[in-house]
Formats: structure tokens, sequence, C-alpha cells
């Protein structure tokens, strides 16, 4: 799996970068078929902003979350993310 980390006004610094690697390695504990993921972390005054967009074999999953904290948007973004996999995952069991 390919994962692309990029900060739109935020210094990323290695902290940061593992933190939402390791968050995200949870959602890809869900579903095996994931091809990429390209993460977004931005901040617009005073709102921390995480964006992140999944490409699934048969699907693009997106999600964003907002909060004061970076660490808190981050977890708000897995949490939507592991969600939506999930229903996606379900979806594709219906069908066969």
């Amino acid at each position: 799996m390919q994962m692309v980390i990029s900060g739109h006004h935020v210094e990323l610094t290695a902290a940061l970068k593992e933190y939402v690697h390791s968050k995200l390695e949870k959602v890809e504990r869900h579903f095996d078929h994931i091809t990429s993921m390209k993460v977004i972390l931005s901040i617009d005054k005073l709102v921390q902003k995480a964006e992140a967009t999944i490409h699934i074999a048969g699907a693009d999953l997106f999600a964003n979350a907002e909060s004061p904290d970076m660490y808190a948007a981050i977890d708000l973004l897995t949490d939507k993310l592991d969600r939506q996999i999930l229903k996606h995952k379900e979806k594709i069991q219906r069908r066969h």
C-alpha cells in the first residue's frame, strides 16, 4: 500500500507523520485490498483539518475531519474511514 502524507500550512514533523501512519494502519487491518492512501493535513485560522482519500479495488473513499487539535482531527478522520471501510466490506460480502 502506498501512503502519501502532505501538509498545507503545516510543518510535518516526524512525530505527526508517525501518528498518522500508525492510525491508518488500523484502518488497513480491516480491509486488505487498499491500493493507496492520500492524507492532507491543513490549518485554517484556528481550525485544524485532516482529509484522506483511500483508493480501494472498486471504490474511492473520502473523509475529512476538523478539530481545534490536529491529533484529535486525525482520530476523528480514522474513525470515519474505519466506518466507511467496514460498510464497503459488508456490501461486497452481500453481493457474493
